[in-house]
């Protein structure tokens, strides 16, 4: 980063060429010297438009510096996709761009904002798009730089699309015609209008979870969770814009900015107030879908427990049950076992009435415990 800031500075001393009418281009004494560009193709396409028109495309950044300067009253168009700290010093050096909003435009992973440095806006959008195939949303970063003859765009991700905006404008030369400003409102309009596939692909989520919740899924706490995360990190994308939006309104009234542009840009302040009271509800849903399932749970649990204890009681009625009869048949076994030793001198073996009586033992003692385990519930 310490390189990067001494190239910056380097790069902010350098004598701003662009937008001086009725002045000649720059000659090569005070032009300052190219910062050198990495060969890594980051440039997606440039422009250079005049009334709504394009007039040129160059294929480089140098060759989109040189035709700018010779025709002060074209607005150049730039659209970069993760480009190097080279391309982003030489564009910063051209367009006199602030040297803490191209740090925060090489680093990325910066929140939703639009602050303004002098006569160039910088906005950061978090722009996001759904995957069908994983039920994921993926989120990417789009910054922009507007000032007077330029629009810069850099991507950090796929979304969004921001060749179909160069086409819808370029379709519409009358509202490219008014300038920088437009092709702002095409961008967030762009970006918000790539939140409702997203909200769709989210709804139909939530609609699943309802169905898994109390169709007992035991994976359903997790997609919760997981989903959860993807709504917070939606609603940190979507809630700046309601304040951004305002603020451009009101400064583009301080400026005296086309009053169709204005009503343009309420328009798209309308929809991004609805996708966020969406995203709410969707936040909300989640919260009590978790707190039910968490509830469903519980109650599961209690009747595994209940289920469980019961299942229990019987196995142990089962095992008193067992033991009395055991218990009952361990006594005339013992008796007869006594009486079946066959010594020859043993008391009672020569009774007449012996085995009468041994019998009459064994069944009074079974009687006897029989009655013992009834009377205390074991039989």
């Amino acid at each position: 980063m310490s390189d990067f800031r001494n190239l910056a500075k380097r790069a902010f001393r350098m004598p701003v060429s662009r937008r001086q009418p009725g002045h000649p281009p720059p000659s090569a004494v005070d032009t300052a010297p190219e910062v050198p560009v990495p060969n890594r193709r980051s440039l997606i396409d440039s422009a250079l438009y005049r009334d709504g028109r394009r007039v040129h495309t160059p294929d480089s950044l140098a060759e989109t510096y040189r035709l700018a300067r010779a025709d002060p009253a074209t607005m150049a168009w730039i659209g970069l996709r993760k480009p190097t700290e080279g391309e982003l010093i030489s564009l910063a050096g051209e367009f006199n761009l602030h040297e803490l909003a191209v740090e925060d435009a090489l680093e990325a992973h910066q929140r939703a904002k639009l602050e303004r440095y002098g006569e160039t806006l910088f906005v950061v959008l978090r722009a996001a798009r759904y995957l069908d195939e994983t039920e994921s949303v993926e989120f990417s970063e789009l910054h922009v730089f507007l000032g007077p003859g330029f629009v810069l765009t850099v991507r950090h991700g796929a979304a969004p699309d921001l060749s179909a905006v160069r086409r819808r404008m370029e379709a519409e030369p009358e509202l490219l015609a008014r300038g920088h400003e437009a092709v702002l409102y095409a961008i967030f309009d762009a970006v918000v209008d790539g939140y409702a596939p997203v909200v769709a692909g989210l709804q139909n989520d939530i609609d699943e979870i309802e169905t898994e919740v109390f169709g007992g899924d035991p994976e359903v706490s997790r997609r919760i969770y997981q989903l959860s995360r993807e709504v917070v990190q939606f609603q940190r994308a979507v809630r700046p814009l309601s304040g951004m939006l305002r603020t451009l309104v009101a400064g583009w009234e301080k400026y005296g900015i086309d009053e169709e542009l204005r009503r343009y840009l309420r328009d798209v302040a309308d929809h991004a107030a609805v996708v966020m009271e969406q995203v709410d509800t969707f936040r909300q849903a989640l919260a009590d879908m978790l707190t039910v399932n968490a509830t469903l749970v519980a109650q599961q649990q209690n009747a595994d427990m209940k289920a469980l204890t019961e299942a229990s009681f019987e196995q142990n009625e089962e095992i008193k049950r067992i033991s009395s009869w055991a218990a009952i048949l361990f006594a005339p076994t013992l008796i007869g076992t006594v009486y079946g030793m066959n010594f020859d001198h043993m008391p009672e073996t020569h009774w007449a009435v012996g085995y009468p009586l041994a019998v009459a033992m064994m069944g009074v003692t079974c009687v006897t415990l029989y009655f013992i385990f009834k009377r205390r519930n074991w039989l």
